[in-house]
């Protein structure tokens, strides 16, 4: 039975990149630097058309697999190496056919937006300049991965979730497209495992510790029966609470068995021939040309072109003056005895502060993070004139995935509505969250953070081109989220809670230990164990969940170090608008400017920022 889209799915795939000009094709370069002039507009809804064509997951993702694109709700991305050269013959049209437009002429916000697509463009081609990872798609998308397999990159890791979480289900031709993504995966798995044995050859491969972990999972995936896989479950559930009939289950373990599980049983006997001698390196410089590719990966993780010395020392400066503060508050708790880090250690350690590691823990947990959100939403007035609905949604990490998930993060909601952001917490023991914490992770992840900037895409995509929500920009995002921790803190929400406040600054110093972290090991020559010691004494977190993030950081270059430099960019932006501003400063007012960027590269924050004063000046 083939893993390819049926002939039928095929056909209509093929209608869509034709009207899509077929530009996500490497002839397309070529023919576009003949093309006539268009409107910005229509171009960059041509653009995300292509865009789609090429990651079909995305468009399922933000709720618009319908109508033209609703073939592309049960296609996999095709992940070779054949289509990532199509993704950087993509970028190069883009960006020839960006300058068929004469920007001057452009209003001022749609001068931005040409201006956040040609910087994607750009970043784009930059990748092309290294014969490993996702290149062009990378630069893209705004994070480097520099190897195909990781703890958090496989396709056994990424498109069960997917499908559990985000694949709608609620008619029979849902059904159907869940079954032929569960199928596509075979293809998809043997895709990744071409580019793993090709840049095994060129001496790419993951350490040692990374590789274990990874073939850890890929095996225990392998291991579960087809007929208890979640997916598997997840998908008779669903059809079955739409009322559609037809065996699902059996159908979705039959594909597991006859396509996927063959070519999972060929990923792992290859990826552990290619990682036999892996060593213990953590860092990239080990790779070709890898200063380079560190340097890359960090203007895609910052947005800006701070050297990796700059980022360290910035990184060092701000964990110092952040432990100055927490120490203060410490010892007004009569915490005295100990480095910041020890003394946080112990709190970490303290009863009164953990929810017993236990499923009713947990349930206790998940439902104190739902009266975070419900103490943060009264404050919103203050911060934002948006009035947005925000919805959100509080789930725990699936438990097949917590080993190598990041410790919280969010998943937008869809354009269209029909799911609401989800906010997730990895309770792979609930050490890992002392409730003191708590508040602040909900303003990172929830609002005024991720949650209020991606509903703002959500609740306003009629106005806003859908490129918008297909460009990453890490430090952005993160960055204004680190900020959405420093709101709630200014508005009060910790003025009875000390311990709380305290949670706040060790998250910001967290984040400034990142720059440091980040940048010691693809830079300076440090070993996994010198970050984790460092990490662990800085932050008094416990070394399980500190040898998760170096872990993180070893696979994800410059990605980490994107929090402090976003935050610190827009907390700059906030003091230069009150200087100019003065009496006339509205915070819900600058605010509102940096989130209906829409997300920018940090070098184009500044010229919103002007705009933003000129405006409140009259």
């Amino acid at each position: 039975m083939s893993t390819q889209p049926s002939p039928a799915r095929r056909q209509i795939l093929q209608a869509l990149a034709a009207t899509a000009a077929g530009a996500a094709l490497p002839r397309a370069a070529g023919a576009a630097s003949t093309a006539t002039a268009e409107p910005l507009h229509p171009l960059l809804d041509r653009f995300a058309d292509e865009l789609l064509v090429l990651q079909p997951d995305q468009a399922t993702q933000l709720g618009v697999d319908t109508g033209a694109r609703a073939a592309l709700r049960g296609t996999v991305a095709d992940v070779s190496a054949e289509t990532i050269a199509r993704f950087a013959a993509q970028a190069r049209s883009m960006k020839q056919r960006l300058g068929a437009i004469r920007r001057a002429g452009l209003a001022p916000a749609d001068q931005l937006r040409y201006d956040t697509v040609a910087y994607a463009t750009d970043r784009a081609s930059e990748g092309t300049a290294f014969a490993y990872g996702r290149g062009a798609w990378d630069g893209f998308a705004g994070g480097a991965q520099p190897y195909v397999i990781t703890q958090q990159n496989a396709t056994v890791l990424s498109v069960p979730e997917f499908l559990n979480s985000v694949q709608p289900v609620k008619t029979a031709a849902d059904a159907e497209a869940h079954l032929a993504r569960v199928a596509g995966m075979a293809r998809q798995i043997d895709e990744e495992t071409a580019r793993l044995t090709h840049d095994a050859g060129l001496g790419v491969v993951p350490p040692a510790f990374i590789a274990a972990n990874a073939l850890g999972q890929l095996r225990a995936f392998r291991a579960t029966p087809a007929a208890a896989q979640p997916l598997v479950a997840s998908l008779a559930a669903r059809a079955a609470k739409a009322g559609i009939a037809g065996d699902w289950a059996g159908r979705a373990a039959g594909a597991l068995d006859r396509l996927v599980y063959p070519a999972l049983d060929r990923q792992i006997a290859a990826f552990t021939r290619a990682t036999a001698q892996a060593g213990t390196q953590p860092g990239v410089a080990r790779l070709p040309d890898g200063e380079a590719y560190y340097r890359w990966a960090l203007r895609l993780g910052t947005t800006t072109t701070q050297s990796p010395d700059e980022v360290h020392r910035i990184g060092l400066a701000q964990n110092e003056e952040l432990l100055a503060r927490i120490d203060t508050l410490l010892k007004a708790q009569g915490l005295t005895k100990g480095s910041v880090g020890e003394r946080v250690a112990a709190l970490n350690k303290d009863p009164r502060f953990l929810y017993p590691n236990t499923d009713a823990g947990r349930a206790d947990l998940i439902a104190y993070l739902n009266g975070c959100i419900d103490r943060v939403r009264p404050l919103m007035p203050r911060l934002s004139h948006l009035k947005l609905k925000a919805d959100v949604m509080v789930k725990r990490v699936p438990v097949d995935i917590q080993d190598g998930a990041a410790l919280g993060y969010m998943n937008f909601a869809s354009l269209d509505g029909s799911r609401p952001a989800i906010y997730y917490v990895n309770l792979k023991t609930t050490a890992l969250w002392p409730k003191y914490q708590l508040q602040t992770l909900t303003a990172h992840e929830g609002i005024p953070g991720h949650t209020w900037q991606g509903a703002y895409l959500a609740e306003h995509h009629d106005e806003i081109p859908l490129i918008t929500s297909l460009l990453g920009f890490n430090a952005f995002v993160e960055g204004w989220a680190l900020y959405a921790e420093q709101l709630v803190d200014e508005q009060g929400i910790y003025a009875d809670d000390p311990f709380g406040q305290i949670g706040y600054l060790q998250a910001q110093q967290f984040r400034a230990c990142r720059l440091v972290t980040d940048t010691g090991l693809h830079a300076k020559g440090w070993s996994r164990d010198q970050a984790i010691a460092f990490l662990t004494a800085q932050t008094g977190k416990g070394v399980e969940a500190m040898t998760s993030e170096v872990d993180r950081y070893c696979v994800a270059p410059g990605q980490a170090c994107g929090y402090k430099t976003g935050h610190n960019e827009i907390v700059r932006q906030r003091a230069r608008a009150k200087a100019a501003l003065g009496a006339r400063f509205d915070l819900a007012a600058f605010d509102d400017a940096v989130v209906e960027t829409g997300g920018v590269p940090l070098e184009l924050l500044g010229p919103v920022i002007d705009r933003h004063i000129a405006r409140a000046r009259g």
